[in-house]
């Protein structure tokens, strides 16, 4: 799953191993690639077509709860790109999932799905936070996972 930019933001693009990780984010699901070979369903991501333990071509796709932990975050001071830049500083999070802790995701924490990048006070992100997955469309109209955090 590599990206392109939309009105400048960065827009994911759905390769054939990836597209139903985006079918599935449209219904508001969170869904890992598995094995389906007998005895192994070893999950993966990012998607690709061949299981990296057993090697059979055989895949299903897994729904997860949703819920996982920040790995690991960076703000972005200045940003990279042009049309970050009315955003900064914004985070980008790396999310461990709870229900599958070898899998990490990459997105933003925000305040609420559709809310902007800098919507969350980085003085409230930390290693460990307790996040929960929510999508919203991007500019393409595709639906994107964004995180919220948990209360404690």
């Amino acid at each position: 799953m590599s990206e392109n930019t939309s009105g400048g933001l960065l827009s994911p693009v759905v390769d054939d191993d990836g597209a139903p990780f985006w079918e599935y984010a449209a219904r508001g699901e969170l869904r890992v690639q598995a094995c389906a070979a007998p005895g192994c369903g070893a999950l993966r991501f990012p998607p690709r077509p061949c299981c990296p333990r057993c090697q059979s071509f055989d895949s299903a796709w897994r729904r997860m709860s949703g819920k996982g932990r920040i790995w690991s975050y960076v703000l972005a001071h200045p940003p990279l790109l042009p049309a970050y830049a009315a955003q900064a500083p914004y985070n980008a999070v790396v999310v461990e999932l709870a229900d599958a802790p070898h899998i990490r995701l990459v997105g933003n924490v925000v305040a609420r799905p559709d809310a902007a990048l800098d919507s969350v006070d980085p003085a409230r992100l930390r290693i460990g936070a307790k996040v929960q997955v929510a999508f919203t469309e991007d500019a393409d109209g595709r639906a994107v996972p964004r995180w919220l955090l948990e209360r404690s």
